[in-house]
């Protein structure tokens, strides 16, 4: 609460700020202080499905699909949120958000949203890059000279590697789009990988050491070669933010993003007194039972889910936090008198970043490219979804989702805590329905 209050005194100390920004800081401190009152704040206006051009109809089969889809015992509970043209249309949530049933599911929820994360570390990255502090070609070891001597992994085995000079830089674009060449998947070259994963990231103390661990292995294919998506570029990333802008990784995101779009709840950590409201992150046995999952975050709820601030997957938010992150791209990089981002930064974020691969798509569907943070939908209909081209978004391990749609000026997230292990009985994924339910519910 006192850093809340301190954040507020030094936006009213700003003379150009807006009435809007007065009201939903107001808003947030009322919060801060009562978090029953959170299921009362909206982090956009409301407005009426059908004056939005919804169907309340069929809307109400979003919600029975949803209803039976936590009902059925698969999922513990759900938080599901629609906005367009800047104001929520439909905000719900489903089931419980603890696994022995008895809290029922709140707007004010707080989840590990995970890869979500990814977005909000490509934004800090992008503002960056507008105040010209770099640009996305720049070598990264201009500004990380740990990489001045990176090599590719040309032959030979983890114990007897065949090394040799990379054939083109390896740049912050190539972070960014998850084609660095690091080896971190099988795929791209078993015996590198080998070598790569030798140590436990997940235990080093700093991104300092993070990266320049990454910095002494060799990329298992030259950059720009192949999209493989890891989290392991972004944490780089996140340690890039940190030598350029002067500030801990997290003291940007709090300063620069999280804080002028009042995203109260957003953080590495979440304090002792908000963490009930954390949700209880289970995942599906072998007998097809839930169960608390045994990751240190989950068995210490509300703690920093790594040693370091991990720019890949470490933020706790909720749907009220997010959406506001989500609309200010939307509204091309501002929100209620905060400029995040320029128009055309925003536009460059969600254009395709693979063309020069053949074909131009990511790893997981020939029907979609990658931006900067995010999928861009190419062709809907080989997508085989409801959607749009340009459509853009991302998901978590843990079972988030969110898309933002520029052309139907539409967001939709699903937020749920259920991690998959890959076993037969894991419950059907159920984002591509959600979607559904939600694009056949548009009149106009």
């Amino acid at each position: 609460m006192p850093s809340a209050i301190a954040a507020f005194a030094q936006t009213l100390r700003q003379p150009q700020m807006k009435l809007t920004t007065f009201l939903v800081w107001s808003f947030a401190l009322c919060v801060a202080g009562n978090v029953g009152a959170a299921e009362s704040v909206s982090p956009l206006p409301f407005m009426s499905a059908t004056k939005e051009e919804f169907s309340d109809a069929r809307l109400q089969r979003l919600q029975a699909f949803m209803q039976t889809a936590i009902h059925s015992g698969d999922y513990l509970g759900a938080v599901t949120l629609i906005a367009r043209n800047g104001r929520i249309v439909d905000w719900r949530t489903y089931g419980h958000r603890d696994l022995s049933r008895k809290r029922p599911m709140t707007r004010d929820s707080i989840f590990r949203i995970y890869s979500m994360t990814k977005t909000v570390t490509s934004v800090a990255i992008l503002i960056l890059m507008e105040e010209g502090k770099f640009g996305l070609d720049d070598p990264i070891e201009k500004y990380l000279p740990e990489f001045a001597n990176i090599q590719v992994f040309s032959a030979g085995t983890a114990d007897a590697p065949e090394l040799r000079p990379l054939r083109q830089p390896l740049t912050i674009r190539h972070l960014l789009t998850h084609t660095s060449g690091i080896a971190t998947r099988d795929a791209i070259n078993g015996e590198a990988v080998k070598r790569f994963n030798r140590i436990d990231l997940n235990t080093l103390p700093t991104l300092a050491a993070y990266s320049e661990y990454v910095a002494s292995q060799a990329l298992a294919r030259d950059p720009g070669e192949v999209f493989t998506y890891d989290g392991v570029q972004l944490v780089v990333l996140s340690r890039l933010i940190e030598i350029v802008s002067g500030m801990p990784f997290e003291e940007f995101l709090r300063q620069r993003i999280f804080r002028p779009l009042v995203m109260t709840d957003t953080g590495f950590s979440v304090p002792a007194r908000d963490r009930a409201r954390i949700v209880d992150m289970v995942t599906t046995t072998s007998d097809g039972q839930l169960a608390i999952t045994k990751s240190n975050d989950v068995i210490h709820p509300g703690e920093s889910l790594n040693p370091y601030p991990s720019g890949a997957g470490g933020l706790y938010s909720t749907a009220a936090d997010y959406v506001r992150f989500c609309q200010m791209l939307l509204n091309g990089g501002n929100l209620d008198g905060a400029s995040i981002l320029g128009r055309k930064t925003v536009e460059l974020m969600m254009m395709n970043h693979l063309t020069h691969l053949d074909p131009p798509v990511n790893e997981f569907s020939n029907a979609e490219g990658f931006g900067l943070g995010g999928y861009v939908v190419l062709d809907v209909a080989r997508r085989g979804r409801l959607g749009s081209v340009g459509q853009f978004g991302w998901s978590g391990a843990g079972s988030t989702y969110f898309t933002i749609d520029p052309r139907e000026k539409l967001i939709a997230m699903l937020l749920m805590q259920h991690l998959p292990l890959g076993l037969a009985k894991d419950p059907p994924k159920i984002s591509g329905k959600f979607y559904n339910f939600v694009y056949q519910a548009l009149v106009n």
